[in-house]
């Protein structure tokens, strides 16, 4: 399976990515990541107004193989939830950078993306596994 790493997109060493449109950043995981993990069963995820800390546990997906926890790659405010992959999680699969997203939050600060790896370095780290 080749993997991609969409360069629009700022990862975390943990796998989760976001894409940023103004103030408002979608958080997912990663295509590596959906693979690691195989078949996904279970996603928590918190509602929407909640506040998400930088480098907090957010949530979990669950699959046949682990549990594992998502940490929040910016601090902000929830402003939407993908209802639709919590219902279905095995669909994060299918396109984990497009349908597949988890979160939506408005960002208090954009400087919480500088630590953030570029598609290259991300790919170096995964491929380096």
């Amino acid at each position: 399976m080749t993997m991609e790493f969409p360069d629009d997109l700022k990862y975390l060493d943990s796998h989760e990515y976001v894409r940023l449109d103004g103030e408002i950043a979608t958080i997912g995981i990663s295509a590596f990541a959906v693979d690691q993990l195989g078949d996904i069963v279970f996603l928590e995820l918190p509602d929407v107004n909640d506040a998400l800390e930088k480098g907090e546990t957010f949530g979990n997906v669950e699959s046949v193989k682990a549990v594992e926890e998502l940490k929040a790659p910016v601090s902000g405010t929830v402003v939407e939830r993908n209802d639709a992959i919590v219902e279905a999680p095995e669909e994060l699969a299918d396109d984990p950078y497009g349908e597949g997203w988890l979160l939506k939050v408005r960002i208090g600060d954009e400087s919480d993306l500088d630590d953030a790896l570029s598609a290259d370095e991300y790919r170096a780290l995964v491929e380096g596994e």
